[in-house]
């Protein structure tokens, strides 16, 4: 039987969260405010730039895997952390000092959980918003930290480590991610572009492949679990156009060794931006950017209709890259994976544990994806 419960409740911030995922500079009161854009020339630095950078507007990691048990369940997690600044406390984000003193409130820190049952069709998922306080949340911008009350995730020497749990304390995770390749960077010249205005962008990367072990909690009881998860990191202060009502995205790895992000902005008449783009991963580490024109993203046909927001979210997709040689299908692991995160963000959206299976050069691949959706409940811009 498939089930859906929501992990935890908290009281709604309504001035702040409807400016979630880069959106806020359609505020009125936000072009006042000058904030850092994402502009091409952008030069990473390891693993200085895992840590938070304020001096841009907005900013989130986010992690997806797979975990499986020893008696062969399987499970997929999300975590994810935001962090978006606050321009009527810009005066007060400190230039100086490596980390923000615990009496500002420059920021507001959002969070989200996940956990997919996939054997029980059993989607649950918790919601946290605060502001720094006395050290409730934050993200340190001198070395990789960033915590929403109890939930966490840090760099521990070349290993990152991830907390979460329910409120009500029966699902937890526990795990050490330790990266089977460098981080990537997508786009071109350091930034990942995401509409035609200057700007208009993110700088943008990912370890797409990090091998995982570690507890899952569940109704009390810790199993042990191993599995494969990914990181993305993204950092900008104006991303969307005022045409684009949502996008749809995909992380995928391939027992083949290789790894695959694409995402699609889709546009109001129904139509795909042009900077909608991708990357493709190669075992060794390499990576090459695919633009829209190099590789299609055809839906199946099959959609499922939200109980709670109306949303009508395709089920499957066929992916194909020419060039590669590769054509894959997607398929979610089930239908309700929906977020509803009326106490957090207010953005109602699908994030699926999904599997994979098709050829690679003639040769037959499988393997794992997450899949986001975004906009098929509503709108960005008929929230703002």
């Amino acid at each position: 039987m498939k089930s859906t419960h929501q992990l935890s409740t908290r009281k709604p911030y309504p001035l702040f969260i409807l400016l979630m995922l880069g959106l806020l500079w359609f505020v009125p009161w936000a072009v006042a405010v000058q904030y850092q854009a994402a502009l091409p020339g952008y030069r990473f630095n390891f693993p200085r730039d895992h840590a938070a950078h304020p001096d841009y507007k907005t900013e989130w990691w986010y992690y997806t895997g797979h975990l499986n048990t020893a008696e062969g369940k399987r499970y997929g997690y999300e975590l994810t952390f935001f962090r978006v600044g606050l321009p009527a406390e810009e005066s007060a984000r400190p230039k100086e000092n490596s980390t923000e003193s615990p009496w500002t409130a420059n920021n507001l820190y959002a969070a989200h959980f996940a956990l997919s049952d996939e054997a029980n069709r059993r989607f649950e998922y918790g919601e946290k918003l605060n502001r720094p306080g006395v050290g409730v949340a934050g993200a340190r911008d001198d070395v990789y930290y960033v915590w929403n009350e109890l939930w966490l995730a840090e760099l521990l020497g070349d290993c990152m480590v991830l907390r979460a749990d329910s409120a009500d304390g029966k699902r937890e995770i526990h795990l050490l991610l330790s990266p089977e390749k460098p981080p990537v960077v997508h786009g071109q010249n350091g930034v990942s572009q995401k509409a035609s205005c200057v700007g208009c962008a993110s700088h943008y990367y990912s370890i797409t492949r990090l091998k995982t072990e570690g507890l899952l909690l569940l109704d009390g009881k810790a199993t042990p679990v191993q599995g494969l998860s990914w990181m993305d990191h993204e950092f900008g202060s104006n991303q969307l156009g005022m045409n684009q009502v949502g996008w749809d995205w995909f992380s995928i790895q391939l027992n083949d060794g290789s790894d695959l992000m694409l995402y699609l902005l889709r546009e109001r008449d129904g139509g795909l931006d042009p900077n909608s783009s991708g990357t493709i991963v190669y075992p060794d580490g390499r990576s090459r950017h695919l633009a829209l024109k190099e590789f299609t993203v055809q839906n199946s046909g099959r959609t499922w209709t939200s109980p709670k927001t109306r949303g009508v979210y395709p089920m499957g997709w066929t992916i194909a890259i020419p060039a590669e040689d590769i054509r894959l299908t997607v398929t979610p692991a089930f239908e309700d994976q929906e977020l509803s995160t009326g106490a957090s963000t207010r953005v109602s959206y699908w994030e699926g544990s999904s599997s994979v299976s098709g050829l690679r050069r003639g040769k037959p691949v499988q393997g794992q994806a997450y899949v986001e959706m975004t906009g098929y409940a509503q709108a960005f811009k008929a929230r703002i």
